[in-house]
């Protein structure tokens, strides 16, 4: 089956000078450049109703119309879900998304995500691209994010982040009892033999990517840290700390084996293990209001899980002290 999705954005001033098709991968995240790239030829993306070749440049400011075709059924329908909503009016929501919740409808996740509640809450949002969200969580990290309510909004808000005018704090709990804080520059792309993965990559390929990072609190075999996010790629934090080989504590896929301490308690043992998540959480989103221009900040502390493996590293710590 068919799906047709009907996209609609403007080309920031910040793209100015990209081709067409890396241009359409900076705003449109969620398709693959090869796929952006076939709608390009085929004649389904329209700059100021124009179709372009790939490889054209853009100035800033087009007005970009896809018809996105797609052999996957995914469905965006409205569903009654709770949402966490920090902050609302008729420009922004801010969002505190749960450990667990995808944000976006796709094959095997057509129901109950983070977009399914959204429309229920603010149907103008179909009219959005991306039904509003400007930066995705992974499924299981937890925390903070903007969801534009129309293309005002849009437009201002994909701005700041390619300017790298958001303010994105994360905290983390990794493996390792890092020295001391430092920053990671170093491009992602796509893991070259694990195509579900991203990985660090050769200068020259990939995007740019960069993580500035600092110690909060050390425990005898794991780090809490603050991070902060300067680009905003696919799993960027959970590449970049495995590239630093302190990988995220829980993560599935980029974890590896845990790391315990000597002489553990069996209660702190199963405390470790039994974490089911990446311990990664949003923790403050900061921006220029698209309508008032006042900056604005949330903040939310780590959910529950997060908070009960801090407590159970400290308790460790303490009682080895």
């Amino acid at each position: 089956m068919t799906v047709t999705t009907y996209l609609n954005t403007k080309i920031p001033l910040t793209l100015s000078g990209y081709r067409l098709d890396k241009a359409l991968a900076e705003l449109f995240p969620d398709y693959s450049r090869a796929r952006l790239q076939q709608w390009i030829r085929e004649g389904q993306v329209l700059v100021n109703a124009v179709p372009l070749r790939a490889k054209d440049k853009v100035l800033g400011g087009e007005d970009i119309q896809i018809v996105a075709e797609s052999s996957e059924e995914v469905t965006w329908e409205a569903q009654d879900l709770p949402l966490n909503i920090l902050y609302e009016d008729e420009d922004v929501l801010v969002i505190n998304k749960p450990a667990g919740l995808v944000v976006h409808p796709g094959a095997g996740n057509a129901h109950n995500t983070l977009v399914n509640a959204l429309l229920f809450h603010a149907p103008e949002l179909s009219d959005v691209p991306r039904a509003g969200i400007i930066h995705r969580l992974d499924k299981d990290t937890s925390g903070i994010l903007v969801v534009a309510r129309n293309l005002t909004a849009h437009t201002s808000l994909i701005n700041q982040q390619q300017a790298r005018e958001f303010k994105r704090e994360y905290q983390a709990v990794i493996m390792g009892v890092l020295v001391s804080g430092g920053t990671v520059n170093a491009p992602i792309d796509r893991h070259p033999n694990l195509r579900t993965q991203m990985a660090v990559v050769e200068e020259g390929r990939g995007r740019p990517a960069i993580t500035h990072y600092r110690v909060m609190q050390r425990y005898r075999a794991h780090t809490l840290v603050r991070v902060k996010l300067e680009t905003g790629r696919t799993h960027q934090i959970r590449v970049h700390m495995l590239y630093k080989r302190h990988p995220i504590v829980g993560d599935p896929v980029y974890g590896g084996r845990f790391r315990i301490p000597p002489a553990s308690s069996a209660e702190f043992l199963e405390t470790l293990r039994t974490f089911g998540r990446q311990a990664l959480h949003a923790e403050t989103l900061g921006f220029v209001h698209p309508r008032t221009g006042e900056m604005m900040e949330w903040n939310a502390p780590p959910p529950e899980d997060m908070q009960n493996l801090l407590a159970a590293l400290a308790k460790d710590l303490k009682e080895h002290a």
